[in-house]
């Protein structure tokens, strides 16, 4: 029994050495025909993943990296079938990897109705726009580029432009052109004269920096080499390349593979979990990087619109801005689109602002800006939607009590909303490059997704600034009564800062345990009627659904005093708001903020002050 196993194990290894032998033997092979090479002698080095099509067999590059030489003048060749194009190459940069292109002839017409660039391999820095421009307006040539003359005659000139230069562009006016064409996925330099390509498969960056090269890892006997043409391996060419009819090193190359395939053998179970598990790691990695490719605002037509609201069909909502409609995108994703009117679009300043900041934020706590429409007079922006409205829906008054508000959340999940927005704040005023000050925080722009978790909307309003800026030029006040900071008013209370968000905030804490909105004048004033309870050492007079319920509205009213004092330099930072509402100390009682106003203390039964909700009108500055 043990002799006949003994056989077989010899049996498999002289197997196994023939197979070695022969590998080696088409290793040097493979190794001879990729060699690299160029088409002239000032031409780019060609190596993988480019290969010279029809001189090297397709492993020796990467699928949709041939290159070809032109036989009358030696230039090399990339032929882009998509574009009916043939590029001259003039450099290719391995380590960054970019090729240096130039296009002898011209673009035509008819081939731009039908790009389909996702089956090329290269990007092109960006997308586009054409302007046809009559040619006797000389000042609007100043604007532009130099006329693509292929494209151009006696009587109008076409001008190829960057799409990212709008929307900061967007309102220049060039009174001498129009649109031909817009969102063309591809650079401008394809129309003129050099423009860069680059790629991002196959990654042979690593292999570049440490001075090695990279091919597939797969040998053309493989018959799923084109399914595994991400595979790629480095290797250093002094000591891998093995040249052809060179005997002596197959031995020792024998003999190590050999080592190899034995440790591969005894380890085949655990390399094929380890490869499935690398494999779902890289499609999770590639699934994450499309979505976020697809949550950058796009640009749509107000056809587009249109579509994605299936003719304005569902009404989420209306206000002094214009209407909002729910959506769907053509990959099912639910937006709430809303439609700028004249008084909103006004100067365009308020669109600007919120394509500007919130078109920049990726925060959970802030909502995300899809997308935006400027065509022509009608601009629109689409936000995620979010199914649950907004906070002000939840905290108004459900029914009274014998004068105690029911609100329909509980005390644990509006502590969970304010603390989200209180993080969502302190992202804005130091998680950006840029200091975001909102100027309108309050319930009616504090969103709430499915789980009720809360996401800052609007920007309309508002203003950056550096992060060493301490004090905010303001030439008019901005935001809703009731929630504006004292300094936004009069400058006599101290500077306009991030501080005046922190006083919107407390005003917004205080409306919560108030239980109920402050847009009726028959309401006692919340804030000042809370002091006076809390000082008296009394029980906040509000409903409650178990014994902690207390504990949280307390915290909640003591944060929202001491962000609502009068000077900005009581006030905390967000940041320290936030630990307030983290932490479990007892907090200590603010200072009287309404002491500047009212040395008198009011009666904690009928206090006397009252307060509105209304929309400030802005002005431009």
């Amino acid at each position: 029994m043990n002799m006949c196993l003994v056989k077989v194990m010899m049996m498999i290894i002289s197997y196994i050495y023939y197979c070695l032998f022969m590998i080696t033997l088409v290793h040097s092979q493979i190794i001879d025909e990729c060699i690299e090479g160029r088409c002239g002698e000032n031409e780019p080095t060609i190596r993988f993943p480019f290969r010279l099509k029809g001189r090297q067999p397709p492993h020796c590059g990467y699928p949709g990296f041939d290159l070809s030489c032109n036989n009358d003048s030696n230039q090399t060749i990339l032929h882009l079938p998509n574009l009916h194009l043939k590029l001259h190459v003039k450099k290719i940069d391995y380590q960054r990897q970019s090729i240096l292109v130039y296009n002898p002839n011209c673009v035509h017409k008819q081939n731009w109705k039908f790009l389909n660039l996702s089956i090329s391999p290269f990007s092109f820095g960006g997308s586009c726009m054409l302007l046809n421009c009559s040619s006797n307006h000389s000042t609007d040539k100043v604007l532009l580029s130099s006329p693509i003359p292929c494209l151009s005659n006696t009587k109008y000139s076409v001008y190829a432009m960057y799409d990212s230069n709008y929307p900061s562009n967007i309102w220049r006016d060039v009174v001498s052109c129009r649109r031909m064409y817009q969102n063309l996925p591809i650079s401008s330099g394809i129309f003129q004269s050099n423009s860069s390509l680059g790629w991002s498969k196959p990654n042979c960056t690593h292999c570049e920096v440490k001075g090695e090269k990279c091919r597939l890892m797969k040998r053309p006997h493989d018959h799923d080499l084109m399914n595994n043409i991400d595979q790629i391996e480095c290797y250093n060419d002094n000591n891998q390349t093995i040249k052809k009819g060179g005997p002596s090193q197959i031995p020792l190359v024998t003999a190590g593979s050999f080592v190899i395939i034995l440790g591969f053998l005894a380890s085949t179970f655990y390399v094929y979990h380890f490869r499935k598990n690398t494999r779902q790691n890289g499609l999770r990695i590639e699934k994450f990087l499309e979505d976020y490719i697809a949550f950058k605002p796009s640009r749509y037509t107000y056809a587009d619109v249109k579509n994605i609201t299936s003719e304005f069909k569902e009404k989420l909502g209306e206000g002094a801005y214009g209407e909002v409609f729910k959506g769907k995108l053509s990959n099912d994703i639910f937006v709430a689109v809303k439609i700028l009117n004249s008084v909103s679009n006004g100067n365009g300043e308020d669109f600007i602002n919120e394509v500007a900041t919130i078109g920049q934020i990726h925060h959970v706590n802030v909502v995300r800006l899809v997308g935006y429409c400027a065509d022509g007079f009608r601009r629109a922006l689409v936000y995620e939607f979010l199914p649950n409205d907004s906070l002000d829906k939840y905290i108004s008054v459900r029914g009274p009590i014998d004068d105690i508000n029911v609100c329909s959340l509980s005390w644990e999940k509006l502590l969970d909303i304010v603390l989200g927005t209180a993080k969502g704040i302190e992202y804005l005023h130091q998680g950006c490059d840029k200091r975001i000050l909102h100027f309108d925080i309050k319930p009616q722009n504090i969103l709430l997704d499915h789980n009720f978790k809360p996401k800052i909307a609007d920007f309309g309003l508002a203003k950056l600034c550096s992060k060493d800026q301490s004090i905010v030029s303001m030439s008019t006040a901005r935001g809703t009564i009731g929630y504006i900071a004292p300094e936004i008013f009069s400058r006599n209370f101290g500077n306009v800062s991030y501080k005046s968000d922190v006083y919107s905030f407390g005003m917004l804490l205080l409306e919560i345990v108030g239980g109920r909105r402050c847009n009726n004048t028959d309401e006692i004033y919340y804030p000042e009627w809370i002091f006076n309870l809390l000082e008296e050492g009394e029980d906040l007079r509000i409903y409650i659904d178990e014994g902690g319920d207390g504990k949280i509205a307390k915290k909640l009213a003591m944060v929202g005093l001491q962000c609502i004092q009068w000077h900005p330099i009581d006030r905390p930072t967000m940041k320290v708001v936030v630990q307030m509402l983290e932490g479990n100390e007892e907090l200590s009682m603010p200072p009287n903020p309404f002491s500047s106003t009212n040395q008198s203390k009011q009666s904690t039964k009928m206090p006397q002050r009252f307060m509105t909700t209304m929309e400030l009108e802005t002005i431009t500055e």
